[in-house]
């Protein structure tokens, strides 16, 4: 490929104690975090909403919260979604037992009212938030493994952010990997990328009808007719968001490399004919969406794998299944495995199915540990990754990758952010003793009975 070199000054900003890159559930929160506790904090985000899945996705439910028995998410995510159910902001059906007690129950929400409630909780913690805004450069010593400062892009051009700390959460570990963070990529270290949707909002359902439990089978009958231009038999399906709204989780965009202009540009239009073929599918084949509406598809691609970090540990599909708990644990949590079949084939289909019933499903009452370690570039002093750019392997991280998972990662990168700028610690050689009772004292569910103010590191 040719090269063209450019050469320009540029506006330095004044510095911030921390620059957050990314204002979805683990963006918001860490920017949240840092503010509360007394940091000069910068939240830039490339859309014009925070929320990131839950608003601009249009992937408007919380993933499970609970164990079945308890709330395990705790902190800045259960404050979020306790204040959406105060402001009649959830589905009509939604009771504090769907997000506090039930096992592996989704909490559906409404888009417009997580916008507005977070665009509130930022300005009274005192964020600074730059919308429109892209991270495009970084000056970082890799050497060093230390980031100096960050490009940003928007509508005013180009400007120079100095701060002292940095999390990283984009999604695509953007600035880790321009800052020269060892990453691996889904495509590239592994055979293929998980498949993305493009999320969409329908109206003008009858839910009385009973929607939800006929769609799966309904699906079955339509493959069968050849409705489909890709008989894809995984719907997670149409959930209900108001009295006749619902949004559609539906229709796989497989061998998306969300790391690849191209593919996320031929990918949307996809999504776009996909829901058009959906709707007419619910309006043929579902009792209740007969006179049903589609109302829009998501402003981004719900990208379920891209890029992770290498970080000082990788949560593992073994830790899931041992119910491994951590000294340095910043969250705790038990979804299935959720790992959707990569491509049409029966075979995938059948193990998505045993993963997802039988393998990769902890019990009511039971949860695993996300330890803080995770959420650190291996060996770098001044920069975390939280949300689905964190350090796990891609079974676990069919489980972690999720809003409320992200939320709680968010608010612990935040938080020792924070911490380090404070205390002058480095992220690999954080006080994680201090850390988690910082946590706690923020509301976070954190009950490991030993602490340790060393992190838990791959061997």
């Amino acid at each position: 490929m040719n090269t063209y070199r450019l050469e320009r000054d540029i506006p330095v900003d004044e510095p911030y104690d921390v620059v957050i890159t990314g204002g979805g559930p683990a963006g918001t929160a860490a920017a949240l975090s840092s503010a509360r506790a007394g940091a000069r904090t910068l939240l830039v985000e490339a859309t014009g909403c925070l929320g990131g899945m839950g608003t601009s996705g249009l992937v408007t439910a919380f993933d499970p919260m609970a164990d079945g028995k308890r709330m395990l998410v705790g902190g800045v995510m259960k404050e979020i979604v306790e204040k959406l159910y105060d402001r009649g902001e959830c589905g009509p059906q939604v009771t504090p037992d769907f997000y506090g007690k039930r096992y592996h129950c989704w909490t559906p929400f409404k888009a417009e009212g997580l916008k507005l409630l977070l665009d509130e909780l930022v300005t009274e913690a005192g964020v600074e938030v730059r919308f429109f805004t892209r991270v495009i450069d970084a000056d970082a010593d890799a050497d060093a493994r230390r980031v100096n400062g960050v490009v940003l892009s928007n509508v005013e051009g180009y400007r120079f952010v100095p701060a002292k700390t940095f999390v990283d959460a984009t999604g695509d570990a953007v600035l880790c990997d321009l800052a020269g963070a060892a990453c691996r990529e889904a495509g590239r270290d592994t055979p293929r990328p998980m498949p993305a949707t493009l999320t969409s909002l329908f109206a003008g359902i009858d839910w009385s009808a009973d929607v939800k439990s006929q769609q799966h089978a309904a699906i079955e009958r339509a493959i069968a007719d050849g409705r489909f231009s890709q008989p894809d038999h995984h719907l997670p399906g149409m959930s209900r968001v108001g009295e006749t709204i619902g949004y559609l989780n539906g229709g796989h965009l497989f061998n998306l490399n969300a790391l690849r202009c191209r593919d996320l540009s031929d990918g949307v239009m996809l999504g776009r004919r996909l829901a058009v073929e959906y709707r007419e599918f619910y309006r043929t084949y579902v009792p209740g969406c007969e006179r049903i509406e589609h109302v829009t598809t998501a402003a981004v691609v719900g990208v379920r794998e891209s890029r992770r970090i290498v970080g000082e540990y990788e949560l593992t599909i073994d830790d899931y299944l041992a119910r491994r708990k951590f000294p340095d644990q910043v969250g705790v949590y038990n979804k299935f495995v959720d790992v959707h079949p990569y491509d049409l084939s029966p075979e995938e289909f059948q193990r998505f199915e045993k993963e997802h019933k039988e393998t990769g499903r902890l019990g009511v009452g039971e949860s695993f540990g996300i330890p803080y370690s995770i959420l650190v570039p291996r060996g770098w002093q001044n920069l975390w990754a939280a949300g689905r750019c964190n350090s796990s392997d891609i079974k676990v991280h069919g489980s972690i990758r999720v809003m409320p998972a992200a939320g709680m990662m968010g608010q612990a990168a935040g938080t020792a952010a924070a911490q380090a700028v404070e205390t002058g610690q480095a992220a690999c050689a954080l006080d994680t003793r201090a850390l988690v009772e910082r946590l706690r004292a923020a509301g976070a569910y954190l009950p490991q009975d030993e602490l340790s103010s060393e992190m838990t590191r791959s061997s």
